[in-house]
């Protein structure tokens, strides 16, 4: 039986919607790694009250409790206290996590308050966990068979902190039977049609070869889950793996935490060519995802962003003509701009973008979510029309995974 946890994000400005709360998302996919198994998560305030009703109510139902936020030097961070008054005890200055608040200072060239130091004050009965990038320490307690772990909110402090020292903990606490995942990444299918053309497949899978399907944008993750992690169970998903590959190769990226960007990046390397971009409606979400991946100035020469119709004559020679009479969002258009930005950075491949992101600027032939991209290399040059939503953001990030999925379905072909 796995152990159970439950995830308490704590924060006047998470539920506020001024913060994004990242940080549950990534320890729930960290217990999951270790077979740990995530029953609840929930976003509370500054407040005493729902603090202590939530410690008390997460007690009763899990094997852990993980806790983010409220630990910075102000009066509105109250999870020391309150953890201290849980469990009946005191805050007492520790001297190791004062002195690394100290040195951390000093490193810095900054003054320290008195304020700044009382983030050395922990509960009596817990023990510090040290904070390598922060001034706020983490603190573990185990008691009455439970495990509390306290955190800092700020996100790179957490997952620091996470993966130096909590996570071995709790392998070693909890973890008896290992759980073994592997991820087979899709583009450019839906989840209900992937379902229909592995379905027979799916149906004979062993027993103990637990299948999940993970829709994300333009994407979908087929998660093969088996208990433990030996030689034995490893071939075993494997071989499935090996079987499902043929039915559904050609929407197939990677594996595991490979994502689209990482995998076109080790396609370009592999075959030792570079690429270019043109995107305009976008705004440079695409480059940003391109140059997203480690050692990506070995393939990636540059992008421009021709927002205006100007740009798009002037810096990359679009006919006036062509925009006049298409209009900028246009098959013509984007294959000018494909081949001309291939030219212009001296790449193997060039690809453009050029749409209608919303909310405004639609018209009845070229509604909102209207895109074009197009594909330029040495022996084509093609375009493809996608009609997306009316949502602006959706659309940007859409269109920067379709151009990419755009590069790789030409990549394989050549």
């Amino acid at each position: 039986m796995p152990a159970k946890a439950i995830i308490i994000s704590i924060g006047d400005e998470i539920l506020y919607g001024q913060t994004l709360d990242t940080n549950s998302h990534w320890i729930s996919g960290a217990l999951d790694s270790l077979g740990i198994r995530v029953i609840k998560k929930v976003t509370i305030g500054d407040t005493r009250k729902e603090i202590l009703h939530y410690l008390e109510q997460s007690e009763k139902l899990a094997d852990m409790v993980i806790i983010t936020g409220g630990l910075g030097p102000t009066n509105d961070d109250l999870t020391k206290p309150c953890l201290s008054e849980y469990f009946r005890t005191k805050l007492v200055r520790n001297q190791e996590v004062l002195k690394n608040i100290h040195s951390m200072f000093e490193r810095a060239g900054w003054e320290i308050s008195e304020s700044n130091e009382k983030q050395a004050d922990l509960p009596a009965n817990c023990t510090p966990i040290v904070n390598t990038i922060g001034t706020a320490a983490g603190m573990w307690f185990d008691e009455n068979d439970t495990v509390f772990v306290s955190m800092p909110g700020v996100p790179f402090e957490m997952r620091q902190m996470m993966s130096d020292t909590i996570l071995p903990k709790l392998k070693k606490r909890f973890v008896s039977d290992s759980i073994y995942h592997r991820m087979i990444r899709t583009i450019g299918i839906g989840e209900s049609k992937l379902a229909e053309i592995i379905a027979d497949w799916e149906n004979q899978l062993p027993d103990n070869i637990k299948l999940a399907y993970l829709p994300t944008m333009g994407s979908v993750k087929l998660r093969l889950t088996t208990e433990g992690d030996d030689e034995t169970s490893k071939m075993l998903v494997q071989a499935q793996i090996d079987k499902v590959l043929p039915l559904i190769e050609k929407y197939v990226y990677g594996f595991d935490q490979e994502e689209i960007e990482d995998a076109i990046g080790r396609m370009l390397k592999n075959k030792g060519m570079t690429l270019s971009v043109a995107e305009s409606c976008t705004g440079g979400f695409l480059s940003h995802k391109i140059t997203s991946v480690p050692g990506s100035s070995a393939w990636f020469n540059g992008a421009f962003i021709p927002y205006s119709n100007q740009l798009k004559n002037e810096q990359l020679k679009v006919d006036n003509k062509i925009i006049q009479e298409h209009g900028a969002v246009s098959e013509p258009v984007v294959l000018a701009l494909a081949k001309n930005v291939r030219d212009e950075f001296k790449s193997d491949i060039g690809i453009s973008i050029s749409g209608i992101a919303g909310p405004g600027g639609g018209t009845p032939d070229k509604p909102v979510g209207t895109v074009w991209i197009g594909y330029a290399d040495a022996n084509k040059t093609v375009a493809r029309k996608f009609q997306f939503i009316r949502d602006r953001e959706i659309n940007i990030k859409y269109s920067a995974i379709a151009a990419l999925n755009m590069i790789r379905i030409n990549l394989d072909k050549e």
